[in-house]
């Protein structure tokens, strides 16, 4: 063993703890190891830095892009709708179709971005079917995740792996190349969540427990049915208020008197207050149908309230509030703060009269609008404390069909071989730029720049893995351990190390430190490397045995879970898949 062996074992082994202990951020950790290569001299920095410019990288960025712009569209949001409406009350449709829509989505999108839609919309589904959320957000993760061996695009790891056996003269990954496993993968494991995963999955939270924390509480609003509205003439039932943007009408104001009790029959008019309940995020959704506008944007508007400063924040009441008792309109509240009330937020309780005459009480959280000065001012005040400014940017809908047509079409070229994928998915990146369907700005905000830190510094792991012998050698002592071992026991043993790594650090790291060892190895006993780098690309998406996957940190919390429940619905998911894998990738893929 050389010394440059011996150094980059250690480098190796001091990665590999961090990762599992999570002391330092794993972006920091492929950063540190990046920098240790060039101090060691295990690579020159020219070669070290190489990774960032690779086609892997701007790949992966330029798909980060495209989903940002999917997601800025509400393309994503469409498709989460449709699965509502289609999902009705019935518990066990609602977690079908939320995974059934995850998991199809997650094949052509980032899963971690797949699941940060859901996420909202299945504790929304849970909140309506009154079922616990954490019954339905822990097959919302495992779903997104069963899909990333469908397509090349269903997860940077497999883009990552495709990168790495290219330095070996293995032509790239198809972009379907991995389907006739992962299309019976994600079959199987969906079938296992539905028909026995879902029911090892303990209730831990109740679903009103958690409507205020993702914003899905009750406020009250006022919504205005102008003269150009298409609603004017129908019905409330033809409105599909209730189905469209999941509002209750709690009763209708005519001719600024007369109050009607809301029936299905009744007829919408022009003038028409409709005090609507529903989700703050519904709320805001009201200002991009045309015909019908929240009252106050329309009725209560300061020309300053207009200006690109213009912000949208929650405030709570609080306790011993010279306001508490009184209204909105005793107090001038508009007048005093400058600052406008879309809604109110009563947790607990209905409010069925008007915002402006309801009386305010300790903890009510309003949806104001206005200047960002008026905001600070308001919290300095001591009568409210702002809880959060929100993203007061609403979804380019119109630009929708673009952004698709676009995604669509960058995909379609690279499967057809017009152009490679990274070329491919950086002219769709262009593209959705040119055409508006998502600023620069926006998209510096969505994009997973830790991601592409860790990925950029790991690569270059590889390479000195491979440069310096390192790959090499570890292969000889796998194949010296092994002995006269059958091919698909280290095809098996193979995955199971992968498994075991790709769950305390990064998929793409793990993926990184396996797969140059498992190409040198097949190499040196004459067997195909293609097979086992497919294998480990599978194994390093199999995160189900602890919720340190992200899309597995993202519902934690939000369910309540414990580290073992992930253990003890993920065992078996882990052992079926493994099951389809050893089948399936030698006869894919021939040893």
């Amino acid at each position: 063993m050389t010394p440059e062996i011996t150094t980059l074992l250690l480098i190796l082994g001091g990665a590999l703890i961090l990762f599992i202990t999570d002391w330092v951020s794993a972006d920091v950790v492929g950063l540190s190891v990046l920098v240790l290569l060039i101090l060691t001299n295990l690579l020159p920095a020219k070669d070290a830095f190489a990774g960032f410019g690779s086609d892997t990288v701007l790949m992966i960025l330029g798909l980060f892009i495209l989903t940002a712009a999917l997601l800025r569209t509400g393309v994503v949001d469409l498709v989460g709708r449709f699965i509502v409406r289609r999902a009705g009350d019935r518990p066990e449709h609602v977690i079908a179709l939320v995974m059934l829509g995850v998991a199809g989505l997650s094949a052509f999108i980032s899963n971690t971005a797949a699941t940060a839609f859901f996420l909202p919309v299945a504790i929304g589904a849970a909140l309506r079917t009154k079922i616990s959320p954490s019954q339905i957000l822990m097959p919302l993760a495992f779903a997104s995740i069963l899909t990333s061996s469908v397509t090349l695009v269903s997860t940077s790891t497999n883009i990552v792996v495709s990168g790495v056996i290219a330095n070996y003269q293995l032509p790239p990954i198809g972009m379907f190349e991995l389907a006739p496993v992962g299309i019976p993968i994600s079959i199987i494991g969906l079938a296992y969540m539905w028909v026995f995963g879902r029911r090892l999955i303990p209730t831990r939270v109740a679903a009103s427990d958690l409507a205020e924390e993702f914003g899905l509480g009750s406020y009250l609003s006022e919504v205005l049915i102008l003269p150009n509205s298409k609603l004017v003439g129908k019905t409330l039932a033809e409105s599909a208020l209730g189905r469209d943007l999941d509002l209750t009408v709690m009763q209708i104001v005519r001719d600024k008197a007369r109050t009607l009790t809301p029936r299905a029959s009744t007829k919408l008019e022009s003038g028409d207050v409709l005090l609507v309940e529903g989700r703050r995020d519904e709320i805001l959704k009201i200002k991009d149908i045309a015909g019908i506008e929240i009252k106050a944007d329309v009725t209560l508007s300061f020309p300053e309230l207009q200006s690109e400063d213009t912000r949208l924040a929650e405030v709570v009441l609080l306790p011993r509030s010279r306001l508490i008792g009184r209204t909105l309109k005793g107090v001038g509240f508009r007048e005093r703060y400058g600052l406008q009330v879309l809604a109110v937020n009563r947790a607990g309780a209905s409010i069925r009269t008007k915002i402006s005459e309801v009386r305010l009480r300790m903890g009510d959280v309003l949806l104001v609008q206005g200047h960002r000065e008026n905001l600070a001012a308001l919290d300095k005040d001591g009568t409210f404390r702002v809880l959060g400014a929100l993203q007061s940017e609403r979804p380019k809908v119109r630009r929708a069909p673009v952004a698709i047509l676009i995604f669509v079409g960058a995909l379609g070229a690279a499967t057809v071989g017009v152009v490679s994928l990274p070329v491919a998915v950086l002219i769709g990146a262009v593209l959705v730029f040119l055409t508006r369907c998502l600023t620069p700005e926006e998209a510096y905000r969505e994009v997973e720049w830790k991601a592409l830190v860790l990925i950029g510094s790991m690569l270059a792991l590889g390479v000195a893995m491979e440069r310096t012998g390192t790959a090499k050698f570890l292969a000889a002592r796998i194949v010296d351990f092994a002995g006269d071992a059958r091919p698909l026991w280290l095809l098996s043993g193979f995955f199971g190390l992968t498994v075991l790594l790709t769950q305390p650090m990064s998929n793409q790291a793990a993926a990184v430190v396996v797969v140059p060892i498992a190409v040198q190895m097949a190499m040196q006993l004459e067997l195909n490397p293609r097979t086992f780098a497919m294998m480990i690309a599978i194994a390093a998406s199999t995160s189900y045995l602890t919720p340190l996957e992200p899309s597995c940190l993202m519902v934690y919390g939000p369910g309540r879970y414990r580290f073992m429940d992930f253990l003890k619905v993920g065992a078996l998911l882990t052992v079926l898949i493994y099951g389809v894998s050893i089948l399936l990738v030698p006869r894919v893929w021939p040893l």
